[in-house]
């Protein structure tokens, strides 16, 4: 009796080979993707025309694609170019493997000084680049910082970010996240956009060398009254020259906090520092930018999307490395080294409509409301007050014969709600949940795994 035939998916956008979803919002998707001319990985943001729309983003979309273009530098997420379809924007960006600096921290509870400090060099050096650019990111926080196969930062995520006018010292939006926001931003009267991202940086070591950070309380009025007041203590285990330099850039006074280039020149930062080569600036030319956005019916790319009947997609070895820690593939299939992520992901044996069917019982048992199509779901609490303020997508592949992974992501709502989600979900599915014997894969898997 033949075997029945795999479902394979090949999508193309342009020259590049689409695979799994890798990320997921409330306006956009992050799908993996391949240039097919070089073979090179990028990240391809997908976000509808009609959402961006609906929602009166365009100005900021293409001030955020304009921003990555003219911020080229080592440290930052590179944007290669932006495509369009008749009803989608297709943001072409650099493919960073490690994933967040956020959960580097989470995993390992807190780094080590020298560590911390070169994570801190590299943002520092990022975060000049902007600000001579006239750029100010406004957003900086360990989520939005991530590493490469070579464990550099790269700084991602400017939605948030400002480009400043000729003329116009000040800025006034009010926005950020709360625990890294420094205390002028949420004066109303006005703030310096390269002195409030100081303020954030100084949050991220503190938060790299601690493991948790100097400004929390429960409510808001009672963390804005810290932040205001600057009111936080240094571990014991901080240096005296990292405690001499935080209390310099948590100032509650943008007056006299310290400055990037008083950074810079500063002792504790100075020990092992190896500036960025630059070399010349890029020209940068936003044209395609212009195009996306006001000539689309001429300036579109093909979607083209070729595939067999059968069951989940299948997932190559390269995508499984890429899933993984360098080229360690133990966190695929430990669950609990995994677990303190936004994106998780356990392995099962069963069927796949099996695991799809135990996954839709155990959501429903949580009060979450399923959606599901193609061994692909989406599950949502609904409040009175607020729809979808808490959604998960899950995604099963076929990493080997009669062998599934499935790809678990946070999609809105807290990430600590996401963490006991996870927690609970995989209590409840126990009786699905592969476990081999050790960490690793078998021989046998590995072959198997190999492209």
């Amino acid at each position: 009796m033949m075997n029945k035939k795999k479902k394979v998916v090949r999508r193309k956008i342009g020259k590049y080979e689409v695979g799994r979803t890798i990320g997921e919002g409330t306006f956009a998707k992050v799908k993996f993707a391949k240039n097919t001319d070089t073979g090179e990985s990028v990240a391809i943001k997908v976000m509808a025309k009609s959402t961006i729309l609906k929602h009166k983003m365009v100005d900021q979309i293409k001030r955020e694609i304009s921003i990555m273009k003219i911020v080229r530098h080592p440290n930052i997420v590179r944007l290669h170019e932006v495509l369009a379809s008749r009803t989608k924007i297709y943001i072409i960006l650099e493919f960073v493997m490690g994933g967040e600096l956020y959960d580097k921290i989470v995993q390992l509870g807190k780094l080590s000084e020298n560590e911390s400090r070169r994570y801190f060099q590299q943002l520092i050096d990022a975060v000049a680049h902007c600000h001579r650019k006239g750029v100010y990111h406004r957003d900086l926080k360990p989520e939005n910082l991530l590493l490469d196969a070579y464990g550099n930062l790269k700084v991602s995520d400017f939605g948030l970010s400002a480009l400043t006018k000729q003329g116009v010292d000040l800025l006034y939006t009010t926005c950020g996240t709360p625990n890294y926001v420094a205390p002028e931003v949420l004066s109303n009267l006005g703030y310096d956009g390269a002195a409030a991202d100081v303020w954030s940086c100084g949050v991220i070591l503190y938060v790299l060398m601690a493991g948790y950070l100097p400004f929390q309380e429960a409510d808001l009025p009672m963390l804005y009254k810290r932040i205001n007041a600057a009111e936080f203590v240094c571990p014991i285990w901080f240096s005296a020259g990292a405690k001499t330099l935080l209390h310099k850039i948590l100032d509650p006074n943008p007056k006299t906090r310290m400055t990037i280039d008083q950074i810079r020149k500063d002792p504790w930062f100075q020990k092992y520092y190896v500036p960025v080569n630059l070399g010349e600036d890029e020209e940068v030319n936003l044209d395609d930018v212009q195009a996306v956005f006001d000539d689309i019916e001429d300036h579109y790319v093909a979607e083209r999307s070729e595939s067999t009947e059968g069951g989940p997609l299948i997932m190559n070895a390269f995508e499984m490395i890429t899933l993984s820690q360098g080229l360690n593939l133990s966190p695929l299939f430990d669950r609990h080294q995994d677990y303190v992520k936004r994106q998780t992901r356990f392995v099962s044996r069963k069927p796949a409509k099996v695991i799809i069917s135990s996954i839709e019982v155990a959501a429903e048992s949580m009060g979450l409301k399923v959606r599901s199509r193609n061994y692909k779901m989406r599950l949502e609490r609904l409040s009175a007050n607020m729809a979808g303020q808490f959604a998960v997508v899950l995604e099963v592949y076929e990493v080997a014969p009669s062998l599934f992974m499935i790809d678990v992501r946070k999609a809105a709502g807290d990430t600590l709600d996401y963490h006991m989600f996870y927690k609970n979900l995989c209590a409840k599915l126990e009786n699905i949940i592969w476990r081999p014997a050790d960490t690793m894969p078998n021989p046998t898997l590995l072959r198997n795994l190999t492209v």
